[in-house]
């Protein structure tokens, strides 16, 4: 579970992170990234999104515990005050925690640089 400091819950923030934040997209999941302007030594937050395209509720719940699983264990490493949207795909409903672990890692380092 993700602490509540580290969780994007209002909609006007997904969107904000979605609209004007970094986009790389990898073959199960797509990353948006929106980094401050200014240092902040506010916390990293992070949203998923998993819609009815991955499967049903049983399937979707199962993405949606395994990504962030994935997310807690790199929450460290990313810059203070960065707002996070992961979007999962459909072929994420097949994928191991591994294999979303990488492609989480790679989309993440791609909206970083």
């Amino acid at each position: 579970m993700l602490p509540p400091a580290a969780r994007l819950t209002r909609s006007q923030d997904f969107g904000l992170v979605v609209r004007r934040g970094r986009r790389a997209g990898r073959p199960r999941l797509v990353v948006h990234a929106l980094t401050p302007d200014v240092p902040t030594l506010d916390s990293s937050k992070v949203g998923f999104v998993v819609s009815k395209a991955v499967g049903n509720s049983v399937v979707r719940h199962r993405v949606s515990r395994r990504l962030r699983h994935v997310v807690r264990a790199q929450l460290e490493s990313m810059p203070p005050g960065t707002l996070v949207v992961v979007r999962a795909l459909a072929p994420a409903a097949e994928a191991s925690s591994s294999e979303l672990a990488a492609d989480f890692s790679s989309a993440l380092r791609k909206v970083l640089r």
